[in-house]
């Protein structure tokens, strides 16, 4: 069997998340997601955390380095020993470098990078229909998930909005920085012969079943 070091690669909505956590349940690895990793570092004020904080306290970007040296430390962890599924990074040619690096340093190679290549309306359809509530923030969505009452939640009677990183005109410019900074790691990842294409949708059998047919043709199972 071949030990599974994967990278998720997708444009927001592209449903990376959903592969990431059902990979990781075939294959008993661990999914490592950027957003996880800095909000466990400033919820525990570790010192990656607290370096941080002090750019998003002034509005700055973190810098590539922070994140990269979180991204070091989670993989360094022995339960990241059996394989692991990074989803969020890296985001751009300078941070893939980054990635090599530590993989260097930790002993480890990439052992396939999967990519979902969704079209543009259809990425646009699926995040622009989410709703959350305001009170409960139980999630919607207007076509695959909508409440029984239109704008009402089902739970608990509150008001249902869109998040404004969800509405249309913020998800067109989020697919723009994804073309610009993203999508050149496919090329990046292609010319090592490292890239596998997804499907856009899944399977009628749903997420664990594809990723664990996915996997035997791959040889990790």
């Amino acid at each position: 069997m071949k030990k599974a070091n994967i990278i998720m690669l997708g444009a927001p909505g592209s449903g990376k998340g959903t592969r990431a956590v059902a990979l990781c349940e075939v294959l008993n690895i661990v999914q490592v997601a950027t957003g996880d990793l800095f909000r466990f570092n400033l919820k525990n004020k570790t010192e990656l955390g607290l370096l941080a904080k002090t750019y998003m306290d002034k509005g700055e970007l973190v810098p590539d380095g922070i994140t990269a040296d979180m991204v070091k430390q989670r993989l360094s962890e022995p339960d990241a020993k059996n394989g692991f599924v990074l989803d969020g990074f890296p985001r751009s040619i300078g941070q893939a470098e980054m990635l090599d690096k530590i993989l260097e340093d930790i002993g480890e190679s990439i052992s396939a990078v999967f990519y979902l290549d969704v079209p543009d309306d259809e990425i646009i359809r699926r995040i622009s229909g989410r709703m959350i509530c305001k009170d409960c923030q139980t999630p919607y969505h207007k076509e695959f998930n909508p409440p029984k009452v239109d704008g009402v939640c089902d739970k608990c009677g509150g008001q249902l909005f869109i998040r404004d990183d969800d509405k249309p005109e913020t998800v067109k410019k989020r697919l723009d920085v994804f073309k610009s900074s993203t999508k050149p790691l496919v090329d990046f990842y292609s010319k090592r012969g490292l890239i596998v294409k997804l499907p856009s949708e899944l399977s009628a059998s749903g997420a664990v079943a594809d990723m664990r047919e996915l996997s035997k043709k791959l040889g990790f199972i």
